[in-house]
């Protein structure tokens, strides 16, 4: 499906790159762009478990990017012939595969953003490889992107399964609850994530007592074997971890609360939590849960007149999917810009090494070594019901985890 990108610009939102700023575009000899247009390509699940946390709001976002960047430089613009593609890959990896050979060698596609859920992550990353076209992971948690499936073409922008655990196994354990019984989807996604928080768990001093995994996708919804086991375990874990995510996560503490697993001893860690399950569940029902977060839409006045502007388009607040696809898709243009060509090899040795400061970037970098993209990430706590103040201020930041310490060194794995 082909987007004419209509959203409203404004200049609200600045985007600094370091080296790549200036006006025109810099590029030397006979270097220009593919068809004289720029086409930006969005694959995600727009209709399955994780359509709300990311999907069709996501497309917008970067129609938003596109329509910042124009009237950001004017006459000035590499090209105005900027569309956005986007396509549903249903969370199947054999989907993402054909969606993403497809829109590189039919539709012309420059970059290709967000493809949430890590087996077809993983496979978009090799495809990205074998037509030397780039693409930016922002909804996929696996470290493998960053690992043995690293490439050239490849950047890992938003969050992953080390900054998650980094954040809440870690302080979690630290606070107290030492034994956990972990609960994870059974693709590559939560096997990352079970791995991720069981070292962070450890190294904190705790230990997991049980680990099970459940069905994805769960077609039924039904986790009440799982959770009904927990209180029984010998010893009784302290704490439940649960690593689904989106509408999954939402049916996981439904039933977590049904079964008053909390009055019987056994707390709640959510892994992976976007602000839109938040909302789908009230903050009554997560209440004093802790959680990282790689982006809130009200932390300071920045995102918040970035969150106004995509309300207006979407009628809602955006969760840190929206506001990195749109930070991603700026960083791909303005590099463009600077570089006056898309040619994928020159776009790379740009982005590479560069200091980024955005809306949803705090102290960026995108690391050289292995393109993964370092920023800023947040401890934040579920509000109780009586302090949120405002629809979708359901969170308040404990802290912030430096981006230096919020993301893992580079892998000996990652051969670019």
């Amino acid at each position: 499906m082909r987007r004419t990108v209509g959203v409203a610009a404004a200049s609200a939102v600045v985007v600094l790159v370091a080296g790549c700023g200036g006006g025109g575009p810099q590029s030397g000899g006979d270097q220009k762009l593919t068809g004289d247009k720029i086409v930006l390509g969005v694959l995600n699940d727009q209709s399955g478990a994780y359509s709300e946390l990311s999907g069709k709001n996501s497309v917008t976002a970067v129609e938003m990017a596109v329509a910042d960047f124009k009237a950001k430089h004017g006459d000035a613009a590499v090209t105005k012939n900027i569309t956005v593609e986007t396509a549903d890959h249903q969370n199947k990896p054999d989907i993402a595969n054909t969606k993403a050979a497809e829109m590189y060698d039919r539709k012309g596609v420059d970059l290709i953003l967000d493809v949430p859920t890590s087996s077809a992550a993983e496979k978009v990353a090799d495809v990205a490889k074998e037509k030397q076209k780039l693409y930016f992971n922002i909804g996929a948690a696996t470290t493998t992107l960053t690992g043995v499936k690293c490439n050239k073409y490849t950047f890992h922008y938003a969050y992953d399964t080390y900054m998650l655990a980094n954040g809440t196994g870690k302080s979690t354990t630290e606070q107290g609850a030492k034994n956990w019984y972990v609960l994870y989807p059974n693709y590559q996604f939560g096997q990352d994530m079970e791995k991720s928080f069981s070292t962070a768990i450890e190294a904190a001093g705790g230990k997991v007592i049980g680990r099970d995994a459940a069905p994805f996708p769960n077609t039924t919804g039904d986790y009440s074997t799982f959770l009904l086991k927990a209180p029984t375990l010998n010893p009784k874990p302290d704490v439940l971890g649960t690593m689904q995510a989106g509408a999954e996560l939402v049916n996981v503490v439904k039933q977590y609360n049904e079964f008053k697993l909390r009055d019987k001893g056994v707390g709640l860690a959510v892994g992976l939590m976007f602000l839109t399950d938040i909302h789908s569940l009230t903050p009554a029902a997560l209440a004093g849960t802790t959680y990282t977060d790689a982006w809130y839409w009200n932390f300071d006045a920045k995102n918040r007149e970035f969150a106004d502007r995509f309300q207006k388009e979407t009628g809602t607040r955006p969760t840190f999917a929206h506001a990195a696809n749109y930070s991603a898709a700026t960083q791909y243009l303005e590099a463009v810009q600077a570089a006056g060509t898309d040619d994928a090899d020159t776009i790379v040795k740009g982005l590479e090494g560069k200091t980024v400061e955005d809306v949803f970037l705090r102290n960026g970098k995108i690391r050289a070594e292995d393109h993964r993209v370092v920023h800023d990430a947040y401890l934040a706590q579920v509000k109780p019901q009586a302090e949120v103040s405002e629809p979708w201020d359901y969170v308040k930041v404990l802290k912030t985890i430096p981006a230096a310490e919020a993301f893992r060194a580079p892998s000996p794995d990652c051969k670019l």
